[in-house]
């Protein structure tokens, strides 16, 4: 039914895409040609594609220590690093993509991941931050589905194709590049430059379905957020979370939050894993199904 599928950048918000993905690919036969995905949404591509949903989730949950923060302090003194995220996506990435699965997806589909290059002459922990800042500039004033400030202030949109990469570390460099956001995530190169969060460019990466949709292909593309305004592009189905989901995209726990509740309340299980498990959960823009 669908010749590409798009995964939107989210942080945390990702999560749903994986349970709508599940819950959707066998009523809609999705077997998509051309995979996209930005930032978060690169990762939730690779596990739902892969079919590892549960175990993911499985993962993270029980990696959700109360005692962790997004900053600390007492690690850097002693010279690990400042904000855990980064190694907990590493070691997350390195427990979902091995040989065997790298060579599934290669197999599979054009697995294309989004990452950005920062404007010439800037360091990068300094264009990082000039590109979040113009990301959430944007997204407070206008919220567009597609933002702009970044490919004004000169950041340019690259697409890794899994296809060309050589071994699994190659592809798990490319996923923690997408979503290199400093301090939180390290400084990760693709091909011997430094690469950033696909998302300071667009956090919902299309280029790629421009060929595909001239030549009368389909695409769905998973959004993360509640949109208002939706854009109208003839073989292109946008699909959002019916609510908001208002956690951060990147954050810890508060003290005395236990992963345990998360199995015993099936509204917070919904809301930290997906929200779509049935089709009836969604609002959908652009062409029916």
């Amino acid at each position: 039914m669908f010749d590409a599928v798009v995964f939107a950048g989210g942080g945390n918000r990702c999560y749903w895409q994986g349970g709508f993905y599940e819950a959707a690919a066998t009523r809609l036969g999705l077997s998509p040609k051309l995979v996209v995905g930005a930032s978060a949404g690169a990762f939730a591509a690779a596990y739902s594609l892969l079919k590892a949903g549960p175990t993911t989730r499985a993962r993270v949950i029980a990696a959700c220590d109360p005692k962790l923060r997004n900053f600390d302090f007492a690690a850097w003194r002693a010279g690990k690093p400042l904000c855990p995220v980064g190694p907990m996506f590493c070691e997350l990435l390195d427990q979902t993509i091995d040989a065997d699965a790298f060579r599934r997806l290669q197999d599979m589909t054009d697995f294309q991941i989004a990452v950005s290059r920062l404007p010439r002459g800037l360091s990068p922990r300094i264009g990082a931050a000039i590109g979040i800042g113009a990301y959430q500039l944007e997204k407070k004033l206008f919220h567009p589905v597609h933002p702009r400030f970044g490919r004004a202030l000169g950041f340019r949109s690259e697409f890794v194709a899994v296809g060309s990469l050589n071994d699994p570390q190659q592809f798990r460099e490319a996923l923690m590049a997408s979503s290199g956001v400093p301090p939180f995530m390290p400084v990760t190169e693709i091909a011997g430059r430094p690469a950033f969060d696909g998302g300071l460019v667009d956090n919902v990466p299309v280029e790629p379905l421009v060929p595909i949709e001239a030549a009368g292909g389909r695409s769905l593309v998973l959004l993360t957020r509640l949109y208002k305004t939706i854009p109208q592009v003839k073989g292109r189905t946008y699909v959002q979370p019916s609510r908001e989901d208002r956690r951060r995209a990147i954050r810890y726990p508060k003290p005395g939050w236990h992963p345990g509740r998360l199995r015993t309340r099936p509204r917070g299980r919904r809301r930290i894993c997906c929200f779509a498990q049935s089709m009836s959960t969604l609002t959908v823009k652009g062409d029916t199904f």
